[in-house]
């Protein structure tokens, strides 16, 4: 849709909230602030809404979380009106479901297409944030909500000679909105993550030859996705008022099975293991409530796994290459794949192993390793994102005294709860590290934030208050408390993105938050009137 309609009223206006994404957040949040009678301004990057399935149009895109459970619980409407047509949705369908709802509720004229937010300046006279965009737009606001995601900032590795690469190179965070036809073609893939295991499978299925550069091999589960059937609905509806208690109760956090590890026989503990193979998905982590913080319990897990990729693929080496060893089961963000290990018995896919033999630079015709050259005509990198931080440090945010954020977040970004920043007031974040958000279903965790910012909005103007800015002391508090529960499981111990580990210079900091009881935490903090935070 163009955006110029949605841009004509904007210039040097003042309104009560700027809304930055149009994501499942954004959207979200631009409806309840305009329940509440807020006049909001939402602003997009993009030409339309659906922020990561807007961007993320790349072979094999689809949701790690079944359709069914990656749906908005707000709406009964929504939920009577909609259909998912498969266990885990296709990109295009879970963006067809973001322009339903944005449809539904009339959420496109309240945001600004194709527009860019560059900066925001926090007013102390005027009590403002003061906005600017790309487009030369100068706008105040009361408050001011980030929804811009935690996955949004493609990275792209600096290697050498990159930019002499004659062919088209592509980004899978970043895909040709038109697609891209690679029947007949030589294509180099760079990266194993998430998006490199859903697509290469899709990709080899046209290509003429596809070369895998892999660093770091990853965990990942077969998805057994399948169409939904009138069956399978009646039994989610059946179980559905118990889901939402579990959704909006105080929350369990990572876990999914309250038992740990039992001291039986292997037998019956692999017998486990294969009962939730064979379910397929993400759900092969909650085996046990102990799989992610006992190392013994992980070994064996992890070790199950690896069995299963020995058995899929029939070149041992390649087996033993695509066999993790230098991270436990889980600590990196488990992969949900289709097909993904049996790619690597065709004889049009080729791995390259870059722990053994390291990428020395790209070059006009492919790339060249330490021990040999390839030759491709088309050049993938699926090598993810600058995660949770990259969004928001892309854009010059100025707090009170003139406090940068860059600055705040120097050695690692500091929030009160994942949802405020000291220093920085009326600024809220969607899902901010310090937060569930990317350990969690992301969709329930874009609610509880959304429905927490919008209770506080309106506390405060029930109140006559007009300004709240996170306790620094509290801040400090909650940060310690992040980092010590991490650190009683073995998600430190990975080189992941949760820590910016693949972003060269980025602090590493355990971002999201592992404990339990998240949601009961936030509803005791606004019991409590708004403990932790400042008002005036």
């Amino acid at each position: 849709m163009s955006s110029e309609l949605s841009r004509a009223p904007i210039g040097g206006e003042q309104v009560d909230a700027v809304v930055v994404g149009a994501g499942f957040g954004g959207l979200y949040m631009l409806h309840r602030l305009r329940e509440l009678g807020l006049g909001v301004q939402g602003f997009e990057a993009g030409s339309g809404v659906g922020g990561t399935w807007y961007w993320n149009r790349y072979p094999g895109a689809r949701c790690d979380v079944p359709s069914l459970y990656y749906s908005y619980t707000w709406s009964k409407d929504v939920q009577d009106e909609w259909r998912w047509t498969e266990k885990y949705a296709a990109q295009r369908e879970i963006l067809a479901y973001a322009n339903f709802v944005a449809d539904k509720y009339d959420l496109r004229p309240l945001i600004a297409f194709e527009t860019r937010v560059t900066a925001a300046r926090f007013d102390e006279a005027a009590n403002v944030w003061r906005v600017t965009t790309d487009k030369g737009d100068e706008l105040a606001a009361r408050w001011l909500v980030t929804a811009t995601g935690c996955l949004s900032t493609p990275r792209k590795p600096a290697i050498a000679g990159v930019e002499s690469f004659a062919g088209p190179t592509y980004h899978t965070g970043a895909w040709p909105h038109e697609g891209v036809d690679f029947a007949g073609r030589r294509v180099g893939v760079i990266g194993t993550g998430s998006s490199g295991i859903q697509s290469i499978p899709v990709i080899a299925e046209a290509a003429d030859h596809v070369t895998v550069f892999q660093r770091t091999p990853n965990f990942s589960i077969p998805a057994r996705n399948t169409r939904l059937t009138e069956a399978d609905l009646a039994a989610f509806w059946k179980m559905w008022p118990d889901y939402i208690a579990m959704v909006k109760g105080p929350g369990m956090g990572f876990g999914g099975n309250p038992a740990n590890a039992p001291g039986d026989t292997p037998e019956r503990r692999r017998q486990r293991y294969e009962e939730l193979w064979a379910l397929g998905g993400a759900g092969f982590l909650t085996a046990w409530g102990n799989l992610l913080i006992d190392q013994a319990v992980n070994d064996e897990a992890a070790g199950f796994v690896r069995d299963k990729i020995r058995e899929l693929v029939r070149d041992p080496a390649t087996a033993e290459a695509l066999s993790p060893r230098d991270h436990p089961l889980g600590t990196k963000r488990i992969c949900v794949d289709t097909g993904y290990y049996e790619t690597f018995n065709r004889p049009n896919v080729t791995l390259v192993n870059l722990r053994e033999t390291p990428i020395a630079e790209i070059t006009p015709s492919g790339a060249r390793t330490s021990a040999a050259s390839y030759e491709f005509d088309d050049l993938v990198f699926a090598t993810g994102f600058d995660a949770m931080t990259g969004a928001l440090l892309s854009i010059d945010i100025e707090g009170a005294a003139g406090a940068k954020l860059k600055d705040a977040w120097d050695a690692g970004p500091r929030t009160y709860l994942g949802l405020a920043i000291a220093g920085f007031p009326n600024l809220f974040i969607i899902t901010g590290p310090g937060s569930p958000s990317v350990l969690s279903n992301m969709i329930n965790s874009i609610e509880q934030h959304v429905e927490w910012i919008r209770d506080c909005i309106a506390y405060m103007r029930e109140k006559g208050l007009s300004r709240i800015a996170a306790d620094a002391e509290a801040q400090e508090a909650w940060v310690a408390h992040v980092a010590r529960v991490a650190d009683k499981t073995l998600f430190p111990r990975a080189s992941s993105w949760y820590v910016g580990a693949n972003i060269p210079g980025k602090p590493r900091v355990f971002m999201p938050y592992i404990g339990r009881g998240y949601r009961a935490k936030c509803e005791d903090v606004a019991a409590q009137g708004y403990r932790g935070f400042e008002l005036a």
